[in-house]
């Protein structure tokens, strides 16, 4: 078979009724590697999953700026570039970042990515991929890469992140009688119904999908994961950070750790620190960057119980999370079902205690409600009066922990839900889709 296939790609790249493996899969997105959080960790992942299974890998991206909104060292704005990585070859494009993203910055942020990211995918269908996947965020880089598998003859997939849309528009980032707005979110619909899939990362975003008219036949849960065997859970201290950070083994340390952004409702963090400033026992942690990291400090000032530390690298990332006795996850009311967040994972994957802020009929209020605690979004006193509850009790912490960790296992293992993923690819690709079984092995 795999022979055969070879033969097939060296003559006229048609697409006929075989097993298309390996795939040639060329994907569009704004982050990726060496990005360590956020979208392009989930991008960079994917894609080493999917050269290592010995498909060809392509990325069309841009220079990694984020969370710390700046282009990192070594790399320049303004610049075409290309490198390899870990089997991936990564094509990259100008971009131009805000220094304050605001609501219509960010828009031309992701229009000049769009723009600037043309030719590279009009040069890609002299490669002949078998798929285009594009990630939304940014939208605006979709109707270039549609375009480019319908040209190419590729089929197409849209794998939407984040609906940045609805969030810039629902946390008044921009006004939703926007002229601009209206265009794009009459455009996002009509395009939508144009890629072969549109996946996204959770059941209530999928609800979203089919309210912009895609249909259930044509969409995919496709959800973001932990590698569980790298984020694990320890019992000794000298495992975690705590030694670098110098917190005594028996403070209760309360740890956000993620993007810190506008959206994710982190003030509220420092008022609970306020609250429970008195409680010498406690030590709320806050590892991340972003948009807001600088407000957020100012606004912490003079609080003794509180700690910033910066992004810290993959190696670390277990020894982070495990520095925990509580994670906590804030999230405003207007954005809990338009992003599901990604830390989630680790924080679960740690077989810690987690405390979310999310009202219950939302994806991430009924997901942390079986397994954790959550919280009304904007109270901070009842968020006080959880942490106070998990931190006088070892035992409810650890079970909660243990929930947490096998939610996580049975639900967003990596090996899981890459491995259907890849099947759900080579579905789209084959004219003679393949059977998936009900727990995603594939029967030839």
């Amino acid at each position: 078979m795999t022979n055969e296939v070879s033969r097939s790609r060296e003559t006229s790249y048609s697409r006929e009724n075989h097993l298309k493996l390996p795939m040639r899969i060329l994907i569009v997105g704004l982050n990726f590697y060496p990005e360590l959080t956020g979208i392009g960790k989930y991008t960079a992942e994917m894609a080493t999953y999917l050269s290592h299974a010995g498909h060809q890998i392509r990325v069309v991206t841009a220079p990694p700026y984020y969370p710390y909104w700046r282009v990192q060292p070594g790399y320049k704005s303004w610049q075409y570039r290309y490198e390899e990585w870990k089997g991936v070859q990564v094509y990259r494009a100008p971009l131009w970042v805000p220094q304050e993203p605001s609501g219509m910055k960010r828009l031309l942020h992701l229009l000049s990515f769009a723009i600037s990211s043309v030719p590279l995918l009009l040069w890609q269908m002299l490669w002949h991929p078998d798929l285009v996947l594009c990630i939304a965020p940014a939208f605006f880089s979709a109707p270039f890469a549609w375009l480019t598998a319908r040209l190419s003859g590729a089929k197409s997939w849209l794998h939407i992140q984040d609906f940045e849309l609805d969030a810039a528009t629902n946390l008044g980032m921009l006004p939703s009688n926007n002229l601009l707005v209206k265009i794009a979110s009459w455009g996002e619909c009509w395009l939508l119904a144009r890629f072969d899939r549109v996946s996204t990362i959770s059941d209530r975003m999928l609800v979203r999908l089919k309210e912009k008219g895609v249909s259930s036949e044509h969409s995919y849960l496709f959800p973001n994961w932990v590698d569980t065997n790298l984020i694990f859970p320890t019992k000794d201290f000298r495992d975690s950070l705590r030694t670098t950070l110098s917190i005594p083994d028996d403070k209760i340390v309360v740890l956000y750790s993620g993007n810190i952004g506008f959206k994710q409702g982190l003030e509220c963090i420092v008022d609970v620190a306020g609250q429970l400033q008195a409680n010498s026992n406690i030590i709320f942690v806050i590892c991340g960057d972003g948009a807001a990291r600088e407000m957020l400090e100012k606004s912490a000032d003079g609080l003794q119980n509180i700690q910033f530390v910066g992004l810290q690298p993959p190696e670390k990332l277990n020894q982070l999370l495990n520095t925990a006795d509580i994670h906590i996850l804030p999230q405003r009311a207007d954005a809990a079902d338009l992003v599901m967040p990604s830390k989630l994972l680790g924080m679960l994957a740690s077989g810690r205690a987690v405390i979310a802020t999310a009202n219950p009929d939302t994806e991430i209020g009924k997901v942390v409600s079986e397994i954790g605690m959550i919280v009304p979004p904007n109270n901070s006193l009842a968020f006080s009066n959880a942490i106070l509850a998990l931190a006088e009790s070892s035992e409810k912490r650890s079970r909660l922990g243990e929930k947490g960790r096998e939610y996580i296992c049975s639900h967003w293992s990596a090996d899981q839900v890459l491995a259907h993923f890849q099947v759900q690819l080579l579905n789209l690709v084959n004219k003679n889709p393949l059977i998936v079984g009900s727990k995603g092995n594939t029967i030839l």
